[in-house]
């Protein structure tokens, strides 16, 4: 367990990383943590965010995908914090040297109507709970770097936890669409840059349906007494891989007739 020091220690570091566009070292190049400790850090940096005047606006599911919990070696999802600093337009223009490492992956954002708790709800209370389901794109970004020049060290997953969960924003686009409207283990989409088709993917591959990322962090905040509340969004989890973007760059990503987003990088 690292002591209350080292844990606003290392959170100041992620928060001066952001605020310099400089990445530093993986913090378990330093430190011997536990994902508490990581969601620890997590906190201690939201908190400094929070303090800077921005207000919480819901959640990020990562790691839900059998491919990427293969790629982390591990067997569970993670969660981040969104804040409204976060949240962009469709058509937004970006400038990817605000972003460290910057990729863009493709998932579905749900958007809550009535409070959601406990440990064991199930899709259709998620879905119940739920005002409608819109395409979203997560920004991801790397303040803590993803190998280590000097070294070839490769961060972990405790490093990606400890870093908001990789996330640096979300741009929601296409259409508000009711959750008895679609069949999101079958709704998905073509993700392209610069015009060609990088990736594409569907929702089942999140954990078989996006609902059971829900129940997921449901799960993991029922102990703290945590519930997911009316107006808030929560990223379900990508069924895209992460496509690193630059300078230049344009991204669409086409759900077919759930509308497309669209966003430049400058």
């Amino acid at each position: 367990m690292l002591t209350q020091q080292q844990i606003t220690d290392a959170a100041d570091r992620l928060y001066q990383a952001e605020k310099k566009h400089e990445q530093i070292k993986a913090l378990s190049m330093s430190f011997s943590m536990d994902m508490d400790d990581a969601y620890a850090i997590q906190k201690a940096w939201i908190d400094s965010r929070l303090r800077d005047g921005e207000k919480i606006i819901g959640y990020k599911i990562g790691l839900t995908s059998r491919t990427m919990q293969v790629a982390m070696n591990i067997d569970t999802p993670d969660y981040g914090v969104l804040t409204d600093a976060m949240l962009f337009p469709n058509q937004s223009k970006l400038k990817a040297a605000d972003y460290l490492d910057p990729r863009i992956e493709s998932e579905f954002a749900f958007v809550m109507k009535k409070r959601l708790f406990g440990d064991n709800v199930s899709i259709q209370e998620v879905m119940d709970a739920t005002d409608y389901v819109q395409p979203a794109l997560e920004l991801i970004s790397a303040r803590s770097r993803r190998v280590d020049p000097e070294t070839g060290y490769t961060r972990n997953v405790c490093d990606t936890i400890a870093d908001n969960a990789a996330n640096a924003g979300i741009i929601c686009g296409g259409e508000k669409v009711a959750p008895e409207d679609i069949d999101l283990k079958w709704a998905g989409s073509l993700l392209y840059l610069n015009d060609e088709i990088e990736d594409s993917g569907m929702g089942a591959a999140v954990m078989g349906h996006p609902a059971h990322g829900i129940r997921w962090v449901c799960k993991r905040f029922a102990p703290h007494g945590i519930a997911l509340e009316p107006g808030q969004v929560i990223l379900s989890g990508s069924f895209t891989r992460p496509v690193p973007v630059k300078a230049g760059d344009r991204v669409f990503a086409d759900y077919g007739k759930s509308g497309s987003i669209e966003v430049d990088f400058v």
